[in-house]
């Protein structure tokens, strides 16, 4: 029996040849597709899984935080406390993790919009139960007239249509404050200082002071003070921590 001849292979035009090609392509393209589809579901059910958790624990805390201010709050009606000066200088040591709108509120009514941002105020019944309430995030004391020199010259920066101005510029604070007899910074030293008559007006046109982060320190313990913490009235001791943060 002879051998019998190959056939020649079918001849496969170019053309349906690159089809084939595109159309594997496509296929191994949307096969992947959907294998990351399948993937980011799978996270995105994990995440919504996550961030229920998450919500639930922030509320309670923030339901925790409401509940121990009006603890403390309580605690001071039962025994008032007289402060030793008529001027106090804040610092507010902690963030917005855990905290109730209720606390937001009295911190941004004090100005303390930000972490390691200090203000003057004038000790009162009113402003002391403040502080009684927002004790963790703040700490407070009594600055002597070296504290107040300084934070004024280093940090001091006046507020003009709410911007932030330097008060390198003795006019500028005389156009703001000259109608109440302050005409430069030595002024308003003198002013906060004395707890003077003026001293709403001042602090007023006092933009809140900017403080550096103290070396060693993170300021983040809600403890007391007087419990080894960073919390809470700090009394004259509050000058160790402006020269740490000046």
């Amino acid at each position: 029996m002879a051998d019998e001849e190959p056939k020649p292979l079918a001849y496969v035009p170019e053309v349906t040849l690159k089809k084939r090609k595109n159309t594997e392509e496509v296929a191994i393209r949307r096969r992947e597709q959907l294998e990351q589809r399948k993937r980011r579901i799978k996270d995105s059910k994990k995440n919504l899984f996550k961030s229920a958790e998450q919500f639930i624990r922030e509320y309670r805390s923030k339901e925790l935080d409401l509940i121990q201010m009006k603890h403390r709050a309580k605690r001071r009606r039962s025994s008032q406390v007289t402060p030793k000066s008529k001027l106090l200088f804040i610092i507010r040591i902690c963030g917005t993790n855990d905290m109730h709108p209720k606390t937001r509120k009295i911190l941004h009514f004090l100005k303390l919009w930000s972490i390691h941002s200090g203000v003057f105020v004038k000790a009162s019944d009113g402003i002391m139960g403040m502080l009684q309430k927002v004790e963790p995030y703040i700490t407070y004391g009594y600055p002597n007239l070296k504290s107040v020199k300084e934070l004024i010259y280093k940090k001091g920066f006046g507020k003009i249509e709410k911007q932030m101005v330097p008060l390198t510029d003795n006019n500028i604070i005389e156009q703001a404050l000259g109608k109440y007899g302050v005409v430069c910074i030595e002024d308003i030293v003198h002013e906060i200082a004395t707890v003077g008559p003026h001293f709403k007006e001042v602090t007023s046109f006092l933009w809140p002071l900017k403080l550096n982060k103290p070396v060693g320190s993170s300021l983040f313990n809600k403890k007391p003070y007087k419990d080894g913490g960073d919390s809470g009235d700090r009394e004259d001791k509050i000058n160790d921590l402006i020269d740490m943060m000046n």
